[in-house]
């Protein structure tokens, strides 16, 4: 499955290129986080035990698995801690972001 990844936008040339729904289509992302987070989760590998529980309740879908180990995008995950609270093994915890 491909990930998403950041898709510029381009100013429509005339009238029938705007959209009807949405500015993109499902998967396309228009900007990285802006550094605004105070929170980042962070996944201890050893108490993983690979549910993907965290994969299929964080709301920007930016954890995914990598070969064993569980792996967070940064660049899009907004430290909102969902995935930590949801961790039944613990594995998963939020530390404050550093300046």
């Amino acid at each position: 499955m491909n990930r998403p990844e950041v898709q510029p936008y381009q100013k429509p040339f005339c009238i029938k290129e705007l959209p009807l729904g949405s500015t993109f289509t499902g998967g396309h992302l228009v900007e990285k986080n802006a550094g605004w987070r105070t929170f980042r989760p962070i996944v201890d590998q050893d108490k993983c035990t690979g549910c993907l529980r965290c994969y299929l309740v964080c709301p920007d879908g930016v954890i995914f698995r990598s070969g064993d180990e569980m792996v967070i995008d940064y660049d899009f995950c907004k430290g909102c801690g969902v995935c930590a609270y949801e961790c039944k093994a613990r594995a998963i915890e939020m530390i404050k972001e550093e300046l």
